[in-house]
């Protein structure tokens, strides 16, 4: 029976990987779709939704079935957890591609950032993609020092979207209110999608320790409580 339960945690384990290998590919296709103004880009990352879509209910699915069918111990709790929560971040990840990807979509064939941030805009999304490798990193092998080298990133990430606010609400913007909106929101994408990342990490560092992440560092944000999750899923199963 355990053989088997170990099972069940290893395929979902394998699910969250192929969850961050779809979200890093919509991200990516977002990104070069909105930077070079490709609609063909725009279209790919959006085809995706299904796909992430479709690993997200089976997550959930193998989540409830774990946490009710089965009698966990302490660790494999903990993983089953961490991994609910990752699973949600993963989908709001994919959400944020895919508003980015919307985005370039709409203003085709012209390119949805002006040209005084365009440059800002490829450091922010190189940035992001760096941090999303390092996500798909931790998810393999559980990792502390690189979980909070992602907290370190998203610092980075917050200054590059403070930036382009800074330059698109100045006096000497010179471009349209629109091009100015478009540009607020989607640095604005970026760096939610930036603080997702530290949320996967947030629930390694609680998978590898045991310790809630803001016990061991005040780079993370808390990420709630294990019975919060565990009464959700179990409203999912049984809703009276």
């Amino acid at each position: 029976m355990r053989i088997a339960y170990r099972d069940q945690l290893d395929a979902f384990a394998r699910d969250l990987v192929v969850m961050c290998d779809i979200v890093n590919e919509i991200i990516t296709k977002a990104s070069s779709a909105l930077i070079r103004g490709s609609l063909e880009e725009a279209e790919d990352a959006l085809s995706m939704a299904d796909g992430l879509d479709e690993i997200r209910r089976r997550c959930e699915q193998r989540a409830i079935d774990l946490l009710l069918l089965e009698s966990p111990v302490a660790s494999d709790l903990r993983q089953v957890i961490s991994s609910i929560y990752i699973v949600n971040d993963l989908r709001r990840m994919g959400a944020l591609g895919m508003h980015i990807a919307n985005t370039a979509r709409r203003r085709h064939p012209d390119i949805a950032v002006a040209d005084p941030v365009k440059e800002q805009f490829q450091e922010i999304a190189a940035a992001v993609l760096t941090m999303m490798g390092k996500t798909r990193e931790v998810l393999i092998t559980p990792d502390e020092k690189v979980a909070y080298d992602l907290a370190a990133e998203d610092d980075a990430v917050d200054e590059m979207n403070q930036a382009i606010l800074t330059e698109v609400t100045g006096e000497e913007w010179a471009h349209t209110n629109r091009e100015a909106v478009d540009a607020a929101m989607l640095t604005r994408y970026y760096e939610r999608f930036a603080d997702h990342c530290v949320s996967v990490a947030a629930r390694v560092v609680y998978l590898v320790t045991g310790m809630p992440p803001e016990e061991r560092s005040d780079a993370f944000d808390h990420p709630g409580t294990d019975a919060e999750i565990l009464h959700r899923f179990t409203r999912l199963k049984d809703p009276r």
